[in-house]
């Protein structure tokens, strides 16, 4: 009897493991959408492997926070003044044609950094012009991506794709800077950027593997002269994305904005090595890997998980910034790295499910403009700030912004939402 009873038990436990497996992953079922996240997969782990490798080439070669701050600046600063209009021409033309145009460019981006790398001076004027034609490119390549998923998926499994995208991110963040640490530390920077240069051949190998007329596309509609303006309207007539965006400005400027806080925090303030940034970077991007899946089986994404999301990213940003070395700074790296995906995870997926189709592209330039722009705004005032105040003080700065922009929205939330448009938006 009580052999039965243990495998009934045995039996719901696997069944229910099963059930959230498949739940989990459910829009894999689309064979376009596994083609793109298994090159997307590869692709990105080259894209942070990069970003790393880049951001210590600059640190090591200045020791100066203002340059790191203006390297981000060049890298970001085109999304400022391309995206909004990228989005227009991803709404407007085949979105799988066009990335194998980006991500052609970008392979050749990478390839132009590991030349330079490999010259016995490295040139940091060169690294930067390489690095803002790098941000030329994706200013038109991250809408591109964003606005493709929708049309690799049944609509009832758009939110969770959604999610799973950004899980592709995370984990590729996670396995990038400890592939650029190894890479840095045993065969130099030139191989690493070579490295992200061969890994573009999966997604462009994938891109053309796609079958197009399995592609859930939206009717052609030309859009007229100021398409742009139309897309401002439109987000500005839903209130759940106009608040989100407008937290999203204050955060992206002086918050999210890790590609330069976390370099000079860890080497500077807490006097780490190379090794143990990365290392400690890719404990924050486990954190974010965990809270990506977690988001994945949630089931549902409504405005409130951003405001905890924003709350807690600020939180744990202030309680990091007290560490006093890199052994107390492993575990709270961790924590942020879950608060800042279980923020930017819901404001990604609201973005989506709550505009339409025919305007994702543009609703999600100009998120891409808020999320990635102001870091050529905020990354040289942060690398100021440390080079002035010390490493912590950025952190503390961006902990602060995120409890100010959680209170602004929720206030703002309440003030303008009917109640029938704070109901949760179903991730099936």
């Amino acid at each position: 009897m009580k052999d039965t009873v243990d495998n009934l038990a045995a039996h719901s436990i696997s069944s229910r493991f099963n059930q959230t497996v498949k739940h989990t992953f459910l829009s894999l079922r689309n064979r376009n959408f596994r083609l793109f996240f298994i090159g997307q997969m590869i692709s990105n782990t080259g894209n942070w492997l990069t970003n790393i490798a880049l951001t210590l080439l600059v640190l090591n070669l200045t020791h100066s926070g203002l340059a790191v701050g203006l390297l981000a600046a060049f890298q970001y600063g085109p999304i400022l003044f391309l995206s909004a209009w990228a989005g227009a021409i991803a709404d407007d033309m085949d979105k799988r044609k066009l990335l194998l145009v980006t991500q052609t460019l970008e392979m050749g981006q990478s390839i132009a950094l590991a030349i330079i790398a490999f010259t016995p001076n490295p040139s940091i004027p060169a690294l930067f012009v390489v690095a803002m034609a790098g941000g030329v490119f994706l200013a038109f390549d991250n809408p591109l991506r964003r606005s493709f998923v929708s049309e690799m998926v049944r609509p009832e499994d758009l939110p969770n794709a959604v999610v799973l995208y950004s899980t592709i991110v995370n984990v590729s963040r996670a396995i990038g800077p400890a592939l650029a640490g190894f890479l840095v530390v045993t065969l130099g920077y030139g191989w690493a950027f070579t490295l992200d240069a061969g890994s573009y051949i999966a997604v462009i190998i994938c891109l053309i593997m796609m079958r197009p007329a399995e592609l859930f596309k939206e009717p052609h509609k030309p859009h007229a002269k100021g398409a742009v303006r139309e897309g401002l309207r439109y987000i500005m007539s839903v209130p759940t994305l106009w608040i989100s965006f407008v937290m999203l400005a204050l955060i992206g400027t002086l918050s999210y904005n890790f590609s330069v806080t976390l370099p000079l925090f860890v080497t500077h303030g807490l006097h780490g090595s190379d090794g143990d940034f990365t290392f400690l970077y890719t404990i924050f991007s486990v954190g974010a890997v965990v809270a990506s899946l977690v988001v994945a089986n949630r089931g549902f994404v409504q405005m409130r998980h951003i405001l905890y999301g924003a709350a807690a990213l600020g939180i744990t940003m202030l309680i990091l910034a007290a560490a006093p070395n890199v052994g107390i700074a492993l575990p709270l790296m961790f924590l942020v790295g879950v608060a800042s995906i279980l923020y930017m995870t819901a404001t990604t997926t609201l973005a989506q499910v709550e505009s339409k189709r025919e305007m994702h592209g543009r609703v999600l330039a100009l998120q891409t403009v808020l999320l990635i722009g102001p870091t050529a705004i905020g990354g040289p005032i942060l690398g100021w700030i440390s080079d002035t105040l010390g490493a912590q003080a950025p952190m503390i700065i961006g902990g602060i912004v995120c409890l100010l922009a959680a209170a602004w929205g929720y206030y703002a939330t309440h003030r303008t939402t009917k109640p029938h448009q704070l109901d949760p938006v179903k991730i099936e």
